[in-house]
């Protein structure tokens, strides 16, 4: 026997048939893309998952069978819905019961968990960057991990707990609501659709009703209202308010600086929006006037949870007080909790905001709260984030203006419910042209990514520098 016969033979290494290679040549190039924003820009990769994630919705629902009438939805429209669901905002250009088919209701049902959970998620992530708590390995880890969370057991663990958060919550609320829509004479198996349909619009903060008349019916029902409003306002804390909560139930003393901002906040909002809807409603009779002491309380509480995210209303928008619009214009431009799917600036934006007016009025050089001390760059992003909301809200209500020709109470709270991802309208999202759809459209995507990206990108420009300028401050005030 020879040497060569001796040795044992290597198999060759197994190629795919070059029309195989042709095919998975589109799928290299698109993973290789997704890695490079992946491992460059968090941001962007943010902004391109949700276009990506906009588009095959949109795309869904134009298609005849999500109309009940069986006919192609326009673009607009079917885009804007899509939007609408994806980025868990609420507002509609056609009725979500009449106007779609079960199938097209489904597709908006999965857009809003899908919407929820990936901004839950990505924000965390988004978060952690800018508290620069990761560090540059960790940020790179995470920057990958939201192209494939499976590959790293940090990442997927937080996935798999948010997701399961999330549907043991919304189970829950669905359990409690399926009851009380078969004892109103309903159906079983709609029973269980509205149950689940409202338990997950109400958890992400999405505001969609499958009921053509919305929950104006149930307007005294508490059976219904209160689990919306506990589905709402957990969801607008976050999920890294949950995680605390879950680890460390009501002792206040391990909660971190975050926890006790969001909620000290939360509940001061919670409680100053309801009092004030009360007196500024109290005896409008053509909202809660003629109503008794105990739904007048009802009302106005269940206005405050939903005006900072929520969207349901039991109340025409059209017949407030003029005051009572611009209090709940506040309140959503306020919005929830960081790392959740309420939308608006923040409440931990306003509370450090606060805080350094305070300190600045004391003089004071740190900004301190609860034995901590917060930093410059922290209160620079919360600077950041509140002029770029106001910077959009004011270039959108500008181009609605020229665009619709309605009145500036109308175009401001239709803008500011489109940025902050609220729901709440006064109808002129339906009535505005498909040029006024756009920007409304463009308005929701930007509330909900603009300003978390805005803030990590802003953390992730900071750079050491050897040197300094030499100090000169204007007059300020």
């Amino acid at each position: 026997m020879t040497q060569s016969q001796s040795r044992p033979r290597t198999p060759a290494p197994w190629h795919p048939p070059a029309q195989d290679r042709e095919g998975l040549w589109i799928f290299t190039r698109l993973r290789d893309f997704i890695d490079d924003i992946a491992n460059t820009s968090p941001a962007r990769l943010a902004l391109t998952a949700f276009a990506a994630v906009c588009t095959l919705f949109t795309f869904l629902l134009t298609l005849p069978v999500s109309a009940a009438d069986g006919t192609p939805t326009p673009l607009h429209q079917a885009l804007f819905t899509a939007v609408s669901a994806v980025c868990v905002t609420g507002l509609t250009v056609v009725s979500t019961a009449v106007h779609w088919s079960f199938f097209g209701q489904l597709v908006i049902l999965v857009g809003i968990f899908i919407g929820g959970l990936g901004t839950l998620t990505l924000a965390s992530l988004l978060a952690l960057m800018v508290s620069k708590r990761l560090g540059v390995r960790g940020k790179i880890i995470a920057a990958e991990s939201m192209n494939n969370a499976g590959r790293l057991g940090e990442v997927g663990t937080l996935l798999r707990i948010v997701i399961t958060t999330s549907v043991v919550i919304e189970g829950i609320l669905a359990l409690t609501l399926i009851p009380r829509f078969l004892t109103l004479g309903e159906p079983f198996w709609q029973s269980v659709w509205h149950g689940i349909f409202y338990a997950i619009s109400s958890f992400n903060n999405a505001g969609f009703t499958p009921h053509s008349d919305g929950i104006v019916p149930y307007e005294t029902d508490l059976w219904i209202l209160i689990p919306l409003m506990v589905g709402v306002f957990l969801g607008s804390l976050g999920f890294p308010v949950v995680m605390v909560l879950q680890q460390n139930g009501l002792n206040w003393k391990k909660w971190n600086l975050h926890t006790k901002l969001t909620i000290q906040v939360s509940l001061i909002l919670l409680a100053a929006g309801t009092v004030l809807w009360a007196l500024m409603e109290w005896d409008n009779a053509r909202t809660i006037g003629p109503m008794g002491l105990g739904d007048k309380i009802t009302h106005s509480l269940f206005a405050s949870v939903m005006t900072r995210s929520g969207g349901f209303n039991l109340v025409d928008q059209n017949h407030m007080e003029s005051t009572t619009k611009l209090l709940t214009d506040a309140l959503m431009f306020a919005g929830g909790g960081s790392a959740s799917t309420a939308g608006g600036i923040k409440v931990t934006t306003i509370a450090v905001m606060f805080l350094a007016i305070v300190a600045e009025a004391r003089g004071d050089a740190d900004v301190k709260v609860y034995g901590r001390t917060i930093p410059q760059g922290t209160m620079r992003v919360a600077i950041s984030v509140i002029v770029a909301g106001a910077t959009l809200v004011s270039v959108s209500a500008f181009l609605l203006l020229q665009f619709s020709g309605a009145s500036l109470d109308r175009v401001l709270f239709e803008t500011i419910s489109a940025f902050a991802t609220v729901g709440l309208s006064t109808g002129l999202s339906a009535e505005v042209p498909p040029e006024g759809v756009y920007v409304l459209t463009a308005l929701m995507f930007a509330g909900r990514v603009g300003t978390v990206t805005l803030a990590a990108a802003l953390a992730l420009r900071q750079r050491s520098q050897l040197y300094h300028y030499p100090e000169e401050r204007p007059i300020i005030g």
